[in-house]
């Protein structure tokens, strides 16, 4: 991909979030939302099917898509038919690690400080209401960004190896990682774990780290060629 396009998309990626969290910021969908789920001092639609079930799932299926390329990675020292998918799968673990993990998880999550909804005063807690370019007070909130979000939309990342390769099996990766990570979205915002804006920004970290990793391990891939690594 040559880098005119490059950042051309990463631009577009960014202002779509950007201009998605103002129109959720200023409709007060953030609160409503969670209003609709907190009924009668509790979260009890989030403890329902399936919405509990998608929680205890959590990273599970990310995970396992990780380690399967990490097995690609590895049998690709001795099996020909594998080699040239090498590349791909450091992609895929280091995405993996670099986006849902360090990122999302050990960064943001841990030191941002935004209140979940469970704990603002709105909704039966404590603490003041923060959008989430508001930081709070590091490892008093960890609402921003979903982690389990974030796991549920790397399975839309497969996206990136397939792309030009097999544009069938891109297309269904996405789709289906993206409405994975709605679901699990859907789950967390009914448990009062997290908020709308905190999902959007999971989705936009995981798809923004990916462009940058495929820009740099997956170039030829990224200009529809193929390449033995």
């Amino acid at each position: 991909m040559t880098s005119g396009r490059f950042w051309a998309e990463v631009w577009m990626v960014l202002v779509l979030l950007v201009i998605a969290t103002g129109l959720l910021a200023h409709s007060g969908v953030d609160l409503q939302l969670g209003s609709f789920f907190y009924q009668a001092g509790g979260w009890p639609i989030g403890e329902q099917f399936p919405w509990k079930l998608l929680y205890r799932i959590d990273r599970t299926p990310a995970v396992l898509l990780a380690l399967g390329w990490l097995v690609v990675v590895i049998r690709g020292f001795t099996a020909p038919e594998l080699r040239q998918w090498r590349r791909a799968g450091i992609f895929m673990v280091l995405l993996l690690i670099l986006g849902p993990g360090l990122l999302v998880n050990s960064v943001l999550k841990e030191h941002w400080g935004r209140p979940r909804p469970r704990e603002v005063i709105q909704l039966g807690g404590s603490k003041e209401f923060l959008q989430p370019w508001q930081p709070g007070i590091s490892g008093k909130g960890r609402s921003f960004p979903s982690g389990h979000s974030s796991a549920a939309f790397f399975l839309a990342t497969p996206w990136f190896v397939y792309r030009h390769r097999k544009p069938f099996a891109a297309r269904c990766w996405l789709l289906g990682g993206i409405g994975f990570g709605v679901l699990m979205s859907v789950a967390r915002i009914a448990q009062g774990g997290h908020f709308v804006t905190d999902c959007l920004w999971a989705f936009g970290m995981v798809w923004l780290t990916g462009q940058l990793l495929a820009a740099l391990l997956l170039p030829e891939q990224e200009n529809g060629e193929e390449t033995v690594c």
